[in-house]
């Protein structure tokens, strides 16, 4: 931990808020002013499109009885369905705490920005830490609020919140400064344990039958409640980025978790070959079974009509995202559609391999300042 950290003093303080926790708002609600200027852009396909070895791809707009699904009444059952078909594969997790209090356990001054490491139950008697990060003053009323998650790093959440130099990665605290309140949730594979396989071995004995992806999904849920219930932040507009690690938890939030009104995914891979979605941490090794169901792109369904963004980093440098992304999304768009027009859903291309490139944090916080409006 970074030697100013280290020379403050622990707050013993508690922090109690009583709101209603998990309210979520009607997504096809949303009626930002403006969109981003580069909205078409980012819905241009590459040139070159891979369509090999993405996984099965189940038709998104056909029911039961195979009749095309042609508006949002019957979407929303189709909806229904898929989510079920995720739940049932990821597993079975508890309830979540319905308390939003949290300890202080350090505080500093980050620029005009203060950040503080807080700690908070998780699950029943399991407690995680995260940094909250208000902006500057000047940031005056209902701010909107966004869950910043970390990459793999050593760091955690150390990194994502700027404590320590992160080569473009400390996007929770950037955002902050942009006026945004910020949490940065630190993932179940760094807290407490020595190592990941620790980590899975702890989480296993707990929930043997769920998956390490539902743990990240559920612990971002969790710092989701936390963040929507501080009385300066706006709980009806939050929203969600992340690198590498932390856009793979994007995914999930976005999709499973209609609290959050746009996201952004910078380089989690979207394709299940593209990274280690078969570790046993993430899916497991039965994503690359022929009969294998599931797939992203019904994760891109679920989350319309919020607004989406994939950062990719292909060519000339290896990348996570990139071209193969592309059918994802392409097989989304339609399902977007029913909700109307504009779509907000698309991907970046920079082209500057697994970072976050000045550009592309650009992006990342137009795209959240534009739909959380």
């Amino acid at each position: 931990m970074n030697n100013i950290l280290q020379s403050l003093p622990v707050i013993l303080c508690i922090i109690t808020i009583n709101v209603v926790v998990g309210a979520v708002p009607d997504p096809g609600s949303q009626s930002p002013e403006s969109d981003v200027p580069w909205l078409s852009e980012v819905q241009k396909p590459p040139e070159r499109i891979p369509r090999d070895q993405l996984g099965h791809f189940a038709p998104l707009l056909v029911d039961t009885k195979d009749k095309a699904i042609e508006n949002q009444a019957a979407w929303k059952l189709k909806r229904r369905e898929i989510r079920a078909s995720w739940m049932k594969f990821l597993g079975p997790m508890p309830e979540r705490p319905q308390s939003v209090e949290y300890k202080v356990l350090r505080e500093e001054r980050a620029g005009e920005c203060l950040r503080q490491l807080i700690q908070y139950e998780c699950e029943e008697n399991l407690f995680v830490e995260a940094y909250i990060i208000r902006p500057p003053v000047r940031f005056t009323g209902k701010r909107p609020g966004i869950v910043a998650m970390h990459a793999t790093t050593s760091h955690t959440i150390d990194q994502v919140a700027g404590v320590v130099a992160s080569n473009g990665r400390d996007i929770g605290l950037k955002l902050a400064q942009r006026g945004f309140i910020i949490i940065c949730p630190r993932n179940f594979l760094w807290q407490s344990v020595t190592n990941y396989s620790e980590a899975v071995d702890r989480h296993r004995k707990r929930h043997p039958r769920t998956l390490g992806m539902h743990k990240m999904l559920y612990d971002a849920q969790r710092a989701t409640d936390i963040l929507a219930g501080l009385p300066e932040v706006d709980a009806g507009r939050i929203g969600a980025t992340g690198h590498s690690l932390g856009a793979k938890e994007t995914l999930y939030l976005a999709a499973f978790d209609q609290r959050i009104r746009a996201a952004v995914a910078s380089e989690g891979g979207t394709w299940f070959r593209s990274t280690n979605w078969d570790a046993a941490w993430y899916l497991g090794s039965g994503i690359h079974k022929q009969e294998f169901p599931l797939n992203h792109h019904q994760l891109l369904a679920l989350t319309a009509p919020r607004a989406f963004l994939v950062l990719a980093g292909e060519k000339p440098r290896p990348a996570a995202d990139g071209a193969r992304t592309w059918p994802f999304i392409e097989a989304a768009l339609p399902v977007y559609k029913l909700y109307g027009m504009p779509v907000r859903l698309g991907m970046h291309n920079h082209g500057m391999g697994h970072s976050i490139p000045p550009v592309a944090f650009e992006r990342l916080a137009s795209w959240l300042e534009a739909y959380l409006h």
